[in-house]
């Protein structure tokens, strides 16, 4: 006698696998009941319940079809061979093992019908299928096949693109084939996977570089430039002109400096992107900038701050008035900083007024203003009228004159808290640079309250950590008020897949705090040097190089990232 085998329902291995609650699957059988047309994994999908891929995993299970998972088994670099990066890339599957007239494919979606029946055609083969996790799948097809935008650019090379030199004969017509050119299904689809690799990458800007042979993409991941796949010279102008056409841009202006805006829409929400054009020698260079909306919510104590720092610095935000320095050069998280003060002390009864030059993000309950040049508004003329506006606490993005410096000043001495960024190496430098501004000395003395100096260092990967003994010439360049032991065992990434190999992956700050006590305040006015200014600090004072030290020994960033961004700083508190 034969038993029948009794299939679970497909709401049932959702709530095996954790996926989904009895409540929540009993609410949407309810929906079913009075939608009958829609099956009950759209539903689950269209009220948010559960995921695509979720739902393809449970109708796997249901159909008997075997999950693989990629990182367990050794993939053939036969089968590799049977199926082309363009099929890899269009159906998101990869082939494993090809036996007897079989190919074993695994898949995020297998019920692709017209991706099986394709790979059939291709292959001759006969199709077995397998179900794995899409981000696996990614991991897996980089690793044999190489890049979707690399794959893509194999394939997308139209011969029949104009040269430069063509589309500068006439303007009317190169404006014209421009715009037919930039919307090309193609290159809307090239464009728009450079953008969603470089998100997926973590990257902060995308450089797209014209050359005389070939476009180098570039991106900026955790403050360094990697390098990816080159493009064809003859794409150059196709996709120049489609990012200008994202970006509003005069797609037929080439010979002047740009600047636009384009808003990218992805699985995980909107990202603004800052772009940038510059002509060259060989054509424009576009630089676009990924400004992630997540960063803008990191709290104080997420930013690597020590305890003392942390503290110093807290107790700072809680003054009435003065100003507060956030010091470093561009790209060192500066305006992060001042966005994690402001969320720390906002608070209802609080008027808090920003000038940026632009908003990077918006920040729920406070009013801010971005800079118009074109239309007069500069910061300083801007903070001017911030006072008239019965702000309790103001933010300028950054002190760039002696104009802004000084009302920003005098702000501070009626009663206002000014937060604001300056372009130093270290917290003194600031004192002294505002000094040779042109502020009076006494005025700064009793306005500043604080100054912090920081910048980004990469953090070791913690995927591939690992325990190793440095070069004693490099701990000896390295030592500093806080000292490495020779023979001291430290940590670095060996490289793996999730750091991209580079050992590194995600960013930390180091700081320096200057908090200014009334010692200090008598020695401003008598306009001192940097070195007189540390030698007045207080005894718990510490320099960006010794709070890197710290986190070296903390087994967080390497000897190397310390030097690499605390070179150029003057060290007077070295032993």
């Amino acid at each position: 006698m034969v038993v029948p085998v009794i299939r679970k329902k497909i709401g049932e291995i959702l709530c095996d696998s954790a996926y989904l609650d009895s409540a929540k699957l009993e609410q949407a059988l309810q929906d079913q009941s009075r939608q009958t047309h829609r099956s009950l994994g759209n539903i689950l999908i269209g009220r948010g319940m559960i995921s695509q891929s979720q739902l393809n995993e449970a109708l796997a299970h249901q159909a008997s079809i075997p999950a693989v998972d990629l990182e367990e088994i050794t993939i053939d670099s036969k089968a590799i061979s049977q199926v082309p990066a363009e099929l890899v890339s269009k159906h998101n599957l990869i082939p494993l093992r090809q036996n007897n007239g079989h190919l074993d494919i695994a898949m995020s979606n297998p019920f692709d019908t017209h991706a099986i029946e394709e790979i059939k055609l291709v292959t001759g083969l006969g199709i077995n299928r397998h179900f794995c996790h899409p981000n696996s799948l990614e991991k897996a097809i980089l690793k044999h096949y190489g890049s979707n935008v690399a794959r893509m650019l194999e394939n997308l090379a139209p011969t029949e693109a104009p040269s430069l030199e063509e589309l500068a004969d006439s303007d009317d017509y190169s404006a014209a084939k421009l715009h037919e050119l930039a919307r090309e299904p193609s290159l809307v689809n090239l464009v728009n996977l450079i953008l969603l690799e470089a998100i997926e990458a973590r990257a902060s800007d995308v450089h797209i570089e014209p050359f005389e042979h070939e476009l180098k993409t570039k991106y900026r991941i955790d403050g360094v430039l990697v390098e990816r796949a080159p493009s064809p010279k003859r794409l150059q102008a196709a996709i120049i002109s489609r990012i200008k056409i994202m970006a509003h841009m005069n797609i037929a202006e080439r010979f002047v400096p740009q600047d636009g805006h384009i808003e990218f829409k992805t699985n995980d929400g909107k990202v603004d992107i800052r772009v940038s054009t510059i002509p060259t020698i060989f054509g424009e260079a576009v630089t676009m900038r990924l400004l992630d909306r997540s960063n803008a919510l990191i709290t104080l104590e997420d930013l690597g701050m020590n305890n003392l720092t942390l503290d110093g610095f807290s107790s700072c935000l809680s003054k009435s008035h003065g100003i507060i320095l956030v010091t470093g050069p561009t790209g060192s998280g500066k305006t992060t900083t001042l966005y994690a003060a402001l969320n720390k002390i906002f608070s209802p009864s609080l008027k808090i007024i920003t000038i940026e030059d632009p908003v990077e993000y918006q920040l729920e309950g406070i009013v801010q203003m971005p800079v118009n040049a074109k239309r007069g508004l500069n910061f300083a003329t801007g903070l001017r009228h911030i006072l008239r506006q019965d702000p309790d606490i103001v933010m300028v993005g950054e002190i760039r004159d002696r104009e802004t410096a000084d009302i920003a000043v005098r702000s501070a001495l009626t009663g206002h808290l000014v937060f604001s960024t300056l372009h130093t190496n270290d917290a003194a430098g600031a004192v002294t640079r505002l000094i040779d501004m042109g502020i009076e000395p006494f005025l700064l003395g009793s306005s500043l309250q604080a100054v912090l100096a920081q910048r980004l260092v990469r953090q070791i990967c913690p995927s591939c950590k690992q325990p190793y003994k440095p070069d004693e010439s490099l701990i000896r360049n390295l030592n500093n008020s806080i000292r490495i032991e020779p023979g001291a065992m430290l940590q670095h990434g060996v490289g793996c897949n999730e750091c991209m190999n580079s050992g590194l992956k995600g960013r930390i700050g180091i700081f320096e705090l200057l908090r200014i006590t009334e010692q200090m305040r008598q020695l401003i006015a008598d306009r001192p040097n940097t070195e007189q200014i540390l030698k007045c600090a207080s005894d718990d004072h510490v320099s960006m190089r010794h709070d890197g030290i710290c986190k070296v020994l903390e087994g967080l960033t390497t000897p190397e990232e310390i030097l690499r961004v605390t070179q150029d700083n003057d060290e007077i508190n070295a032993d």
